[in-house]
């Protein structure tokens, strides 16, 4: 069957666009709330370190929280995991009105693992439930739109909480935050949609729940190739999405001041980014289709327009330069996304979709915080500035992008051997 367009996509499949429209709404209020958390933790505490914290325990939370995830992702109803993740992050987000001072900020972090830890569940459930709702045939215009969603509203919310904070303050961006939440249950209960049987051996305790997450992980040590795809995400996000989400709060704050503590050019920052990650593999797309191979090789290319970005930024000319070397470093940062998510929807079997898709989330988030702690460690405690830590962070990403090529040529001669 020839693959389905985006608009066809859209039009002719009831239960993907209820689940589009929820995660447009979701999303919207998600980059509300990391903007707004991030200028009101440095607002309260003018630390690098204390930011490079937020972000930490973003990023911790679901990785602590992703052995359960994944295999409730595989045991249980994933729709009902969907509405159960938005219904109690609802909750979860409006303890955020409490914070006021310096003194609450364990709140803030407590508050943020809750929501990030229930958000772990929500993203390999609604991963793993992709396939189950669309053809075959409309999988990669699935994956790239949701794909492209992400990334308009990382630009549109990001944009929006940047101006909201910058002019009105923190707070109204979590109250919006809560409401998208519950909108998106609305619309994921709106799918007509009959689970797959789950496995279910050892009944639901905790203890069987980990048995068979351990089990999707033999399946990972047994499956090389699946493997590697499965590093791309926490590859990209050690040495440069985790390390650069603490650097745009400095850029923001110090260098390129916008608005009330930098918060509308923050935004900004996200926005561009948002556009980028976007951009990229709608455009990649076009050359390589949902080919394994093609997918494969512009993966590779990716890593070299992410440094290519990071060239330019690193300077720090102006703030024009950095938001185009950010729009260069999300392009190929988003067709890296999008391509290795594309490769595991198409290769991986149903029975261990949602322990795969919360391992890699976990790598994701634990290579995240890795790369948050040590930038904001970096900025408090040596005598590094910004470009030198760009540096550092251009010449670590090489080496991804290296080792991946040589293990597509190295493949793709083992094939051509054996043919």
């Amino acid at each position: 069957m020839e693959p389905v367009g985006y608009l066809a996509l859209v039009r002719s499949n009831a239960n993907y666009r209820s689940l589009w429209i929820g995660e447009i709404i979701s999303l919207f209020g998600d980059w509300f709330n990391l903007i707004a958390s991030a200028a009101l933790v440095s607002s309260l505490t003018s630390s690098g370190l204390a930011v490079g914290g937020l972000f930490v325990v973003r990023m911790l939370a679901p990785f602590i929280i992703s052995p359960l995830a994944g295999a409730f992702a595989d045991r249980y109803n994933r729709k009902r995991l969907l509405i159960i993740s938005d219904l109690t992050r609802t909750a979860v987000v409006l303890g955020f009105l409490l914070i006021r001072d310096a003194s609450h900020i364990w709140l803030l972090y407590s508050l943020t693992a809750a929501q990030l830890a229930i958000s772990g569940f929500f993203y390999p459930a609604r991963n793993a439930i992709l396939p189950e709702i669309v053809w075959r045939n409309e999988l990669g215009a699935a994956n790239a739109l949701s794909s492209a969603t992400w990334s308009v509203m990382l630009a549109l919310g990001a944009a929006m909480g940047g101006v909201v904070a910058g002019q009105w303050g923190i707070y109204p961006a979590f109250v919006i935050d809560a409401l998208t939440f519950l909108l998106s249950a609305f619309y994921i209960s709106r799918i007509i949609y009959t689970p797959a049987s789950r496995p279910s051996d050892g009944g639901p305790s905790v203890r069987a729940a980990l048995a068979q997450y351990w089990e999707g992980l033999r399946y990972l040590r047994q499956n090389i190739s699946i493997l590697a795809i499965t590093l791309h995400k926490a590859a990209v996000a050690l040495t440069v999405n985790g390390a650069f989400q603490v650097i745009q709060v400095a850029l923001a704050e110090q260098k390129f001041v916008i608005g009330e503590g930098g918060g509308t050019s923050l935004g900004f920052l996200y926005a561009i980014a948002g556009v980028g990650t976007g951009l990229g593999p709608i455009f990649a797309r076009r050359f390589t289709g949902d080919r394994e191979k093609p997918l494969q090789a512009v993966l590779a290319l990716s890593y070299g327009v992410t440094v290519l970005g990071l060239i330019i930024t690193m300077p720090l000319q102006s703030f024009g330069a950095v938001l185009f070397g950010s729009f260069l470093r999300a392009f190929g940062t988003g067709i890296n996304w999008v391509f290795s998510t594309q490769l595991l929807l198409q290769l991986l079997p149903d029975r261990v979709r949602g322990r795969v898709f919360s391992t890699e989330f976990a790598l994701l988030t634990l290579a995240n915080a890795l790369g948050a702690a040590a930038a904001g460690w970096a900025l408090d405690n040596t005598s590094h500035d910004i470009s030198q830590i760009l540096g550092i962070m251009t010449a670590l990403t090489i080496i991804p992008g290296a080792l991946w090529s040589l293990f597509v040529f190295i493949q793709q001669r083992s094939i051509t051997t054996t043919d």
